[in-house]
């Protein structure tokens, strides 16, 4: 039977292991089948990856285009055709020595609001396949851009054909294409050697722990690697309901929030906000409700 474990274990993923390989590992390891992941992460990718146990796993659709946070290593002289380090070159290697202030540049081009055609080696979906699928088949791949946004794009270091980089983007964003498109800008091809994710929403680095280290916790101790529910969504607002409140929250009913109720945006003007974290009088989580319209609520998620 599958133990009853609620949170999110903030997981820092090896090299050479896809998400769903961490996700079945951790399954093994606590005895449970209900983990999930909060978005995947490369396989070549190391860094923080949030997977989700127990009633955990409902929070996925709130994170899936979570903010997220890198550090990585850009590499040019080539491209190749997964745009890592892992693909095949798609041109010829040049000797190349890269500026730091052309490099400046260009990443103050790729901050803010970009339309970005995702790699073919991707699993975004073509007619039902995954584009990856179709690359290894040697089959054509025809990805439309979408929009994305770099909030930040920061040189760390660069020497001869490499630069280190920081950046926080939205989800949805590739890096690998970042580094893809600046090599095109310079006209000596590029591609991504390493990437390390530090951040997804409030998910970071210093608050992961390894496989081994995870394999390592006793059972008693498992809590203190977990998130709890009521730290979820740290930017919502919470409502405390009690009573007949309380009862219809978990019947899933829409309520109406009281004028003393309403929530501001440091404006001095009462505002709705669009997820309201719902707590019974123990601040234990029991909801999460959307806003419909007005000063109108519905559960959208209830935790029986």
């Amino acid at each position: 039977m599958d133990r009853e474990i609620s949170g999110v274990l903030i997981i820092d993923k090896p090299a050479r292991m896809t998400s769903h390989d961490v996700v079945i590992h951790v399954r093994r390891l606590l005895g449970t089948r209900q983990i999930g992941h909060f978005g995947t992460l490369d396989p070549f990718a190391t860094g923080v990856l949030p997977l989700s146990a127990g009633k955990a796993t409902r929070f996925a659709q709130f994170y899936l285009k979570s903010r997220k946070a890198y550090e990585g290593t850009m590499r040019f002289g080539f491209s190749t055709d997964t745009y890592d380090g892992t693909g095949a070159p798609t041109s010829n290697q040049v000797q190349v020595s890269v500026e730091a202030a052309e490099l400046e540049i260009l990443f103050r081009e790729f901050t803010g609001r970009l339309m970005q055609t995702p790699p073919a080696y991707s699993a975004k979906r073509i007619g039902g396949a995954r584009a990856y699928d179709l690359a290894r088949q040697n089959k054509p791949v025809q990805l439309e851009p979408v929009e994305v946004e770099v909030y930040a794009f920061e040189l760390l270091a660069a020497e001869g054909e490499r630069a280190r980089f920081a950046v926080e983007c939205s989800g949805g964003t590739y890096v690998r294409s970042l580094a893809h498109d600046i090599g095109q800008k310079l006209g000596c091809g590029a591609h991504l050697e390493d990437l390390r994710r530090t951040a997804v929403a409030e998910f970071t680095l210093d608050r992961s722990t390894t496989l081994e280290g995870l394999a390592a916790v006793r059972e008693e101790n498992l809590q203190s690697c977990l998130v709890p529910l009521e730290a979820l969504l740290p930017d919502c607002p919470e409502l405390v309901v009690r009573g007949r409140e309380e009862k219809n929250v978990r019947h899933g009913h829409r309520f109406e929030l009281g004028q003393t109720e309403r929530f501001g945006r440091g404006t001095g003007r009462l505002q709705a906000v669009t997820l309201l974290k719902i707590m019974n009088p123990e601040r234990r989580l029991i909801a999460v409700a959307r806003h419909v319209a007005g000063s109108i609520y519905h559960p959208d998620l209830v935790l029986v």
